[in-house]
């Protein structure tokens, strides 16, 4: 179930489990009402292993066991982790905010949040840190919890084929940590420096966990705190003003989250640790170094007004097919894409949002695509409002 379901409007509430008629039409056959109910109650996805073609995690996925783990960053500019704890701990009072950081390794963020007084949960995957991570709790202003895993490997999307080794709901459980309505506030923040070779996959699957309200969003609207690379960056803010940039990936980001750009930060301020928690301090980190890339440093806050009656954890999987069947024909005006995804009228959808019939898709703000799904979920004109293109599958986007 969904924990959030606190947080639906009461006419979802009601009404998600007993089928509003949302059925698709699949292939060359129908679904009915009932058949939609039997093969899922939670999301097209969960019927189907994985539906919709996802270029970032078809591979095998980066959690698998491996041979050498990629160097991690991590904050050491002392004066950068005082700037981010106090970005962190905004105007609330210190205790009462928590703050989860991952991968810390040797402490640098760690020790200036608990000295501002934050109750902080570590999650770290390299033991060599934990001696050094555990000292840290002498600074009594705040309360250090201290856990030996990968946050960004928690909850795989794939359980059926790779055995998870963490599980959110465990760990939750554990820290005392309960699940709160996704109106209210925000109940915990995340800071991260994304890796750099699995950035765009844990970029895809957060979105998944986000929309699906799985993972750590059962708990709520957690706001994530992420460094990222300027390539990555650019896509998540791009619009149609910077259509090389703009993707799936900026439509389904700005529409869930407020992203906010905090500051940009050069790679002198980050340590390069090995596995086993050593300085590189050899080839590698000079190659790092010479790349001169920096770091952008965001704040992505999910929208209180994210689930609709119309767009909920429950046809999420919908609107992402949606989107990413209209971005494999960018130049195609969006009349087309809607022949081809929907059985309702399109003429009428469109002037409903007020969207020009011949406009392409990349004259579509982020915004306009879930104004254009709510519209076609909220027509009466059939029971079957969705066809689902096999083919779609074997477009790039």
């Amino acid at each position: 179930m969904w924990g959030a379901a606190m947080g639906l409007p009461p006419r979802l509430a009601l009404s998600v489990l007993a089928g509003r008629g949302r059925s698709c039409t699949l292939g060359s056959g129908a679904a009915t009402r009932k058949d939609w109910q039997a093969r899922n109650r939670r999301g097209f996805s969960e019927f189907y292993q994985q539906p919709l073609f996802d270029p970032d995690l078809e591979e095998s996925p980066f959690y698998a066991p491996k041979g050498r783990a990629e160097p991690t960053r991590h904050v050491a500019n002392k004066k950068l982790a005082r700037d981010l704890a106090r970005h962190l701990l905004g105007f609330q009072k210190p205790s009462r905010q928590l703050i989860l950081e991952c991968n810390p390794g040797p402490g640098v963020l760690t020790e200036a949040l608990l000295r501002a007084g934050a109750r902080v949960v570590v999650f770290e995957s390299e033991k060599s840190f934990f001696p050094h991570l555990k000292s840290l709790r002498k600074y009594a202003e705040g309360e250090l919890r201290a856990i030996n895993c990968d946050f960004f490997k928690v909850d795989p999307r794939h359980q059926e084929i790779i055995k998870p080794e963490y599980n959110s709901q465990v760990i939750f459980q554990d820290l005392g940590i309960k699940a709160v309505p996704w109106t209210a506030g925000v109940p915990i923040k995340v800071f991260g420096i994304l890796p750099n070779k699995y950035e765009r996959r844990i970029l895809w699957k957060t979105l998944f966990d986000m929309y699906s309200c799985d993972s750590i969003f059962r708990y709520g609207r957690i706001e994530l705190n992420l460094f990222v690379t300027e390539k990555e960056f650019q896509k998540l803010i791009a619009t149609p003003k910077r259509p090389d940039l703009y993707q799936v990936l900026s439509v389904l980001w700005q529409v869930a989250c407020d992203i906010k750009f905090i500051h940009m930060e050069p790679w002198s301020s980050f340590s390069v640790y090995t596995e086993n928690g050593h300085l590189e301090k050899t080839k590698l980190r000079e190659s790092l170094k010479s790349m001169k890339q920096n770091l952008y440093f965001i704040q992505m806050t999910p929208r209180k007004g994210l689930f609709t009656e119309y767009l909920s954890p429950l046809n999420y999987d919908i609107f992402f097919h949606m989107v990413k069947h209209c971005f494999g024909k960018r130049s195609a005006p969006v009349i087309h894409h809607l022949s081809s995804l929907s059985t309702v009228e399109p003429i009428d959808v469109l002037r409903q949002v007020r969207l020009n019939p011949r406009a392409t898709i990349l004259q579509m703000y982020p915004q306009d695509f879930k104004r254009l799904f709510e519209a076609i979920e909220r027509s009466e004109d059939t029971i079957f409002k969705w066809i689902y293109d096999e083919g779609l599958e074997d477009i790039q986007v």
